[in-house]
């Protein structure tokens, strides 16, 4: 394992590791991963390299997620942070 992926590793760990809290103002809402415009997205990816809104660099990234009102995101073409974590890791295995 490189130093590079050895990184990749640790950062995934952190990321799923941390529980995120949403704000009260949240309520009703779910976290929809794959759909965020570039710069659009609303908080911390799943990779771990930000933690900030307005961060992500491409559209529709599995990693990024925006808030949607609950029961929609799968309609949108997102996937909740279940499936995302899957499909993250098996591509993050694919690289290891």
């Amino acid at each position: 394992m490189t130093s590079k992926h050895a990184m990749a590793a640790a950062a995934l760990t952190m990321a799923l590791t941390t529980i995120t809290a949403l704000p009260a103002h949240a309520a009703g809402k779910e976290k929809c991963y794959g759909i965020a415009a570039a710069g659009q997205n609303d908080c911390g990816n799943l990779a771990g390299t930000h933690s900030c809104a307005g961060q992500s660099k491409v559209d529709n990234d599995p990693g990024e997620w925006k808030l949607v009102a609950k029961g929609s995101c799968e309609s949108m073409g997102g996937m909740l942070k279940a499936d995302a974590k899957a499909k993250y890791q098996k591509s993050l295995s694919a690289v290891l």
